[in-house]
């Protein structure tokens, strides 16, 4: 029994002799362990970097911004205003100037259906701020509307709107503000703004750099939820319309603008109030542009900037009544 123990014993020892003598011979073979850690490292490192420069980022200055063009390097819009006496006259005219007093380089040519300026319009443009031209002209009498005929039977502002177009061309008129026209070379763009409708002020924006003629939809119109140009490849293909869509120019008064230079230059170039129901567009852009040649704005026209809107007309039955028992509202406040 202790001979067979001792036996056990010297086996155990040698076994772990020739373990211990196994580990020491391995101690000094290579390891395959290192490229693990150095990636490990590398990691770490690249870590460290992309944290560095996110700190620079945070410490550097933000970048200057481009600056807008100084307001005298733009070109002058000049925007046409037919007006005419009623009700809602004044709330539709504050409310375009307001809208209009947010552009830079804006003249506001505002001409009355009237033989004459009247004191509303003329305090209304004096406490404006805006640069302005006013002018006055009567629509003769066979081209006025008749009572009970709908507003779409007869062009209206067809005068207005020409004797603007004879004050740019230096034929003068304006009875109060600037009185001189745009001297020759000068660089402007000229748009007929409605006083019913809404703008925005980012329409202005699209048509500031207008070199020929541009265009861009219009909301609220010709019974749909817009009508305005089509376009493929940034050129003008055909018009999305549902009345008439053959007209050479199927486009609203506020869906687009004219280079003041264009215009100038075609001094035969105005509105016919004899042109058919629709026409009275094309009667002017006839002798400036061919439809191919019109500029797309907005986005391609994919963005709707300006709304053919109408305000109600004021029901006045209390009023009446009140006036006919001597009570009726001051007239001596301007509504």
């Amino acid at each position: 029994m202790k001979l067979k123990l001792k036996n056990v014993f010297l086996a155990y020892f040698l076994v772990s002799i020739a373990g211990l003598l196994y580990a020491l011979v391995q101690l000094g073979q290579p390891c395959d362990c290192l490229p693990p850690l150095r990636a490990a490292a590398e990691q770490l490192r690249q870590k460290d970097l992309r944290i560095s420069q996110l700190q620079a980022d945070l410490r550097r200055p933000p970048p200057v911004p481009a600056q807008p063009p100084e307001p005298e390097a733009l070109p002058t819009i000049y925007v046409i205003t037919p007006t005419y006496a009623r009700l809602v006259q004044k709330a539709e005219l504050v409310r375009l100037s307001q809208t209009l007093s947010l552009v830079p380089r804006l003249h506001w040519l505002l001409v009355e259906d009237a033989e004459s300026p009247t004191p509303l319009v003329s305090g209304l443009l004096a406490a404006s701020g805006l640069l302005f031209t006013h002018l006055a002209v009567l629509t003769p009498k066979a081209q006025r509307l008749r009572e009970g005929e709908p507003g779409w039977v007869r062009p209206r502002g067809v005068e207005q709107r020409n004797k603007a177009l004879d004050w740019l061309r230096g034929k003068g008129g304006a009875v109060a503000g600037e009185k001189d026209p745009p001297p020759p070379g000068t660089q402007g763009v000229v748009y007929f703004a409605d006083d019913d409708n809404t703008y925005s002020r980012e329409l202005f924006k699209e048509m500031r750099w207008t070199r020929g003629v541009s265009v861009w939809p219009v909301g609220l119109v010709g019974g749909l939820r817009f009508e305005g140009p089509q376009v493929q490849d940034g050129r003008v293909v055909g018009f999305h319309t549902a009345w008439e869509p053959n007209r050479p120019f199927p486009l609203d008064m506020a869906g687009f603008a004219v280079a003041l230079p264009l215009l100038l230059a075609k001094p035969n170039a105005q509105f016919d109030a004899t042109a058919p129901r629709g026409h009275l567009e094309s009667s002017l852009l006839s002798h400036l542009v061919d439809p191919k040649d019109l500029e797309p704005r907005a986005a391609n026209c994919t963005q709707v900037l300006v709304w053919h809107t109408r305000t109600e007309k004021p029901k006045m039955k209390q009023e009446e009544q009140l006036q006919r028992q001597g009570q009726g509202s001051d007239p001596a406040i301007e509504v």
